[in-house]
């Protein structure tokens, strides 16, 4: 990741990257492939996943955000 950041190579690599409607998820970060440049994530890239992979992933998201809103109630700054 730092040699394409550095380089500007814009290589696709797997990343953990913030996620704006992307793959149906929005205001989170899920591990997606992406390209990397010298502006860090330059864009997300998505690909097409089957029935199963979809529903797997949604399961993922539904953790990250149940695990945020467990966090945001330990610490409700969390939330601005």
């Amino acid at each position: 990741m730092a040699e394409s950041y550095l380089n500007d190579l814009k290589q696709e690599l797997p990343c953990a990257a913030y996620l704006n409607g992307e793959y149906g998820a929005k205001n989170l970060y899920a591990g997606v492939p992406v390209i990397i440049g010298k502006n860090g994530v330059e864009k997300v890239l998505e690909i097409e996943i089957s029935e199963d992979e979809k529903k797997q992933f949604n399961n993922s998201i539904k953790s990250v955000e149940e695990l945020f809103q467990a966090a945001a109630k330990i610490d409700p700054s969390l939330n601005n």
